[in-house]
């Protein structure tokens, strides 16, 4: 175990991106910002359950909202296609698979 104070002073990032995201059946989920990428001039987020980070992702499109960014489902079968194709290939390049 390491002796390392997680305080004010750390010099590494700790900070992580949660967003609670509300389930088809109304329950609640703490997610965590895993990755980001563009694609046709979006953005997308790829999120992870924190609570069972071996669960699959979820993917939302990033939109602004003012001067805030929110996730937005992603409803057009078309657009989840091309989003999904995308990601699989982003994540195979990151696995060393491409």
């Amino acid at each position: 175990m390491s002796d390392h104070v997680h305080d004010e002073n750390c010099e590494h990032d700790h900070d992580e991106a949660v967003f609670i995201v509300t389930d088809e059946e109304g329950v609640e989920h703490e997610m965590v910002l895993v990755y980001t990428f563009e694609m046709n001039d979006r953005v997308y987020a790829v999120l992870l359950d924190r609570n069972d980070p071996e669960d699959d992702g979820v993917i939302f499109r990033v939109e602004e909202d003012g001067e805030d960014e929110v996730l937005v489902n992603i409803e057009d079968d078309e657009e989840w296609e091309t989003v999904m194709k995308a990601y699989e290939e982003l994540a195979a390049q990151e696995n060393g698979q491409a």
